[in-house]
């Protein structure tokens, strides 16, 4: 599939932020510790969220997605391996080792690789999985673990500020015996999201959200009802749009404390931000926007996945910004296609200088990873002319009917065929009308 933007149209209107990608995948991981049946109320529908139901269902659980609602019931769990299909389709299937090892004493999960914005080390898993007392082999391409009996609460160090890992190592203790405690761990909102659901389900998980966690270990979970929060990358997106359009948009169902550094850089770009408790407008249609300069850090900093989609506003801003990536090696891979369409945009190992331009202009462009995609969007509805952008599967693994939210709020946007033209016509040869949208 291909996205067909005509740019230069402010949007305006409201939209709503689905359930976070982010949130609810290791939420379903963790739902194999628990005896009885979770239910997960606003589940976006995404590629990465139907991969996540499929492992499920290999492992022998009751996996049910009904409108954005998912139901899963472990009583049936029997395998101790995720196939290789999956993890290789999506990383986030890596977090069911740590609860797979906390049920059955076993896993075998295919190592997960790399992926296109960069390496993305699993060691801190590993090493913490081993300090809880799991046996790991490495090898032939599968990682084995296994223990003995009742994993053993024990304190754990992370180098980095590890979000999957900080994840995993909170479901794996939450079944061990005696006490874990997390030091340097990550603080996103998605943590802490992942901590409400075990502690409702009878977990005692302490400090989710800080730099240091506590659980102590318990011997069964209970199923629990769950809402998932706030999709906070989608928001953001849909934030930039409004300001690369010169629109007005209020953005709904959102936390604006989880956005506080995407608004604090727009504010600093000149855009009109007013949060409310649950709602955040933005007004971007008085004036060209400055130029900032952005560093992506793990949170509370500025977002690595706000990177890309930024960086289409830089280009189009007032002045000189440098936008320095700290998180991924490779998260500077959209920038050749951004290029493609005038951007003015020097690379130097993890720093990109932006010398922002008036316009930015139509191109054929193709989307290598998820926010790299978006952003080409975001690019796309600030250009003159028309932008084609391909690799959709790509955004659709992380955005819930993006091309259509974007149309709600006045956006020239169409979802085509491969071999359909940018004007509507199919090529030679091809088949159809206009492929619809995803749901």
């Amino acid at each position: 599939m291909k996205l067909i933007i005509k740019g230069r149209r402010p949007l305006s209107g409201r939209v709503r932020v689905h359930g976070s990608k982010n949130a609810v995948l290791p939420i379903i991981a963790a739902s194999l510790l628990v005896d009885g049946e979770t239910v997960i109320t606003q589940v976006p529908h995404l590629e990465d969220v139907h991969t996540a139901v499929e492992v499920m269902a290999s492992l022998g659980v009751d996996a049910r997605l009904r409108g954005s609602t998912l139901t899963l019931r472990p009583e049936g769990l029997s395998s101790f391996e995720a196939p290789y299909d999956y993890v290789r389709r999506m990383r986030a299937s890596f977090l069911v080792t740590g609860p797979l090892l906390a049920r059955l004493g076993r896993a075998r999960i295919s190592l997960p690789g790399g992926c296109a914005i960069g390496s993305r080390p699993i060691d801190l898993h590993l090493k913490g999985l081993e300090a809880l007392g799991a046996r790991i082999r490495v090898g032939h391409g599968y990682i084995e673990a296994s223990a003995a009996e009742r994993l053993t609460g024990s304190r754990v160090y992370l180098d980095y500020p590890s979000v999957g890992a900080t994840e995993h190592l909170m479901m794996a203790s939450c079944l061990a015996e005696g006490t874990t405690v997390i030091e340097n761990a990550a603080e996103e909102p998605e943590i802490v999201d992942l901590a409400n659901y075990l502690n409702a389900a009878g977990a005692s998980i302490y400090g989710a959200g800080t730099k240091v966690i506590r659980i102590e270990g318990v011997r069964a979970l209970k199923g629990v009802r769950h809402q998932v929060i706030p999709d906070r990358i989608e928001a953001g997106t849909y934030m930039v749009a409004a300001a690369i359009t010169g629109g007005y948009v209020e953005i709904e169902g959102v936390v604006p404390d989880h956005l506080t550094a995407v608004s604090a850089k727009l504010r600093e770009m000149g855009v009109d931000v007013v949060e409310d408790e649950n709602s955040i407008l933005v007004n971007a249609s008085r004036r060209r926007l400055k130029a900032v300069n952005i560093k992506t850090m793990p949170y509370p900093g500025f977002p690595t996945d706000m990177q890309a989609p930024f960086m289409a506003l830089l280009a189009v801003a007032e002045g000189t910004g440098v936008v320095t990536e700290t998180v991924f090696e490779n998260r500077l891979i959209h920038v050749v296609e951004m290029v493609r369409m005038g951007a003015d945009i020097q690379v130097d190992g993890r720093v990109a200088t932006v010398q922002g331009r008036r316009s930015l202009y139509g191109a054929p462009v193709t989307a290598t990873d998820l926010r790299g995609g978006a952003a080409l969007v975001l690019a796309g509805l600030g250009a003159v002319g028309v932008t084609e952008v391909s690799g959709v599967e790509h955004i659709d693994r992380g955005y819930d009917s993006l091309d259509a939210n974007l149309r709600r709020l006045g956006a020239s946007v169409r979802r085509v065929r491969p071999r359909e033209t940018a004007d509507g016509r199919l090529a030679a040869g091809t088949t159809g009308g206009l492929a619809g949208g995803r749901h």
